[in-house]
């Protein structure tokens, strides 16, 4: 198949009748990634809490805290085949229930190795919906606006850190403040915990409101139904017959991807593969879930108080929002490509800066601070690093791993690239509580300096793919 094959159904210009169910379907999808945001911020407002609840080192917090995304890598690995075999709706409600059940577990655990095994159920479950989400909402979004109706996924994911804030401060006010306090017989910890079943439960509802994947329904020869689904995202102004026949032809050249597919590269995989790969590890080696993850902890650390450190971190939470829908916007006008060096950029100036400013840090356990200027740098370089993330890789990167790999490898490709973004986002979250021991500054020096490698990474490997079907790029 050519690519000048590819719009002769009229699919790269198609204008959906009604864009507002096509927005609905892309909102739904991306309710995955509201779990993941949510749970990422959720349990920041806990972990000091849990520290002192079942009395254990930084390490071992580093342990629970990112054991989540242990079961997030897993979840990646096998979601794309449990959505070839069953398909992405059943896959997303599959996500669901481990979710909310994980949440359950969570707010009622008896010991630190307990709440660590329902971190990992529920990672399972957002594992699982970080790669059907992007998928699913690549293969339903009409050509013309698929960059902003992918960049949802992170849309959701900021809208969640934010909601989830809220709901910690809410939870905090009611407990006069203090993260054990009582309410209700449990402790408040508890509560911020046990409230992510409601998201949980609303995200497997939506999914049964949301029609099945056009090309799932024609990879088992539902051809009816999937000419329905297209007349709905891609407008009645499109060919369905040829529409079809392009997306068969393109699945009859390719078969069940595997990971045996991906390999045959000089360094193992395909270099496609690799780029994936490194464009998920440097997402999350610049250390954005830090911020989300431990923010409050962070924010005491240098001698803020409780209440405030939650402030700030919602405050950060709303300018990731303005951050997400800056790239909303630009990112189908001016490109992935530019978005992600202008992003690279910002952060490395941003988290260098912050280094500088955390050097200044004085006193040792709870009685430390820094000098007002010093600490007022900390927190616009905070707000300045997720602000230029939040406009770049937050959203790029989830854009492009649904576009960038071929048809025939996508499912097995965007399993192995989203394992590979969860583990190095294990890797960041556990090493935190050690490392801003040993030093903030250092920590932050790394980061930027992985924010500064990505330049010429992008600039040398990653390809432009707006406006483009996905059978051109397959």
């Amino acid at each position: 198949m050519t690519s000048t094959e590819a719009p002769s159904s009229g699919a790269r210009n198609a204008q959906p009748d009604h864009l507002g169910h096509v927005i609905f379907i892309t909102a739904a999808a991306a309710m995955g990634g509201f779990l993941f945001g949510y749970d990422s911020s959720v349990i920041n407002g806990a972990t000091v809490a849990i520290q002192h609840k079942f009395d254990v080192s930084a390490d071992t917090l580093g342990w629970i805290i990112a054991s989540a995304l242990l079961g997030c890598a897993v979840g990646a690995a096998i979601a794309g085949r449990i959505a070839d075999r069953i398909g992405r709706i059943r896959c997303m409600q599959i996500a669901a229930f481990l979710f909310a059940i994980s949440a359950i577990g969570s707010s009622l655990p008896f010991a630190a190795w307990d709440l660590t095994m329902w971190r990992v159920i529920g990672g399972l479950g957002i594992g699982m919906a970080s790669v059907i989400g992007p998928a699913y909402i690549a293969e339903v979004a009409p050509p013309a606006y698929r960059g902003r109706l992918a960049s949802f996924q992170q849309a959701a994911i900021v809208i969640g850190i934010a909601i989830s804030q809220l709901v910690n401060w809410g939870i905090l006010n009611m407990a006069d403040g203090d993260q054990r306090g009582k309410l209700g017989g449990l402790e408040a910890w508890q509560w911020m915990l046990g409230v992510m079943v409601i998201p949980a439960l609303l995200y497997g509802l939506l999914s049964f409101a949301i029609p099945e994947s056009p090309r799932f329904l024609i990879s088992v020869g539902r051809h009816e139904q999937a000419k329905k689904v297209l007349g709905e995202v891609e407008g009645t102004g499109i060919d369905a017959d040829t529409r079809i026949a392009e997306i068969e032809a393109g699945m009859r050249s390719e078969h069940k991807s595997s990971f045996k597919d991906l390999l045959g590269g000089k360094f193992g995989f395909l270099p496609i593969i690799w780029i994936g790969i490194f464009l998920s590890v440097f997402q999350q080696l610049v250390g954005i879930n830090v911020i989300f993850y431990y923010s409050n902890q962070l924010w005491q650390s240098i001698g803020k108080d409780p209440s405030s450190s939650f402030l700030y971190s919602f405050e950060t939470s709303i300018v990731n929002i303005i951050g997400t829908v800056i790239a909303m916007v630009f990112v189908d006008r001016i490109g992935r490509k530019p978005l992600a060096i202008i992003g690279s950029t910002g952060m490395a100036l941003a988290l260098f800066t912050c280094a500088w400013a955390f050097s200044y840090r004085t006193g040792t356990g709870d009685n430390v601070s820094l000098p007002n200027a010093q600490g007022l740098t900390a927190i616009i370089a905070a707000n300045a690093f997720v602000l230029f993330f939040a406009l770049s890789w937050g959203v790029v990167v989830w854009v492009l791993l649904g576009e960038i790999f071929p048809n025939r490898l996508r499912a097995a490709a965007l399993g192995v690239a989203a394992s590979a973004q969860w583990l190095a986002n294990f890797a960041i979250t556990k090493t935190f509580p050690s490392m801003s021991e040993w030093s903030l500054t250092g920590s932050y020096i790394i980061y930027g300096a992985f924010a500064a490698i990505s330049i010429p990474f992008v600039m040398k490997f990653v390809k432009e793919t707006k406006g483009k079907s996905l059978e051109e790029m397959g």
